[in-house]
């Protein structure tokens, strides 16, 4: 009867909540700012490439 009372009163799952709500976020932000996301990267490798070639 100990063990069942300890578990019922254990939070453990609330961590799994949390992280699983994070992710659902992350994942809206980045259907929502999906193009700005694409043009920000796209410059980061354009200037890497011209970078790489002036080497």
């Amino acid at each position: 009867m100990k063990e069942l009372k300890n578990f019922l009163r254990e939070e453990d799952g609330m961590g799994t909540v949390e992280v699983v709500l994070i992710i659902v976020v992350l994942i809206a932000l980045v259907t929502i700012f999906r193009d700005g996301i694409k043009s920000v990267v796209q410059g980061v490798l354009k200037t890497i490439k011209a970078d790489a070639n002036a080497m």
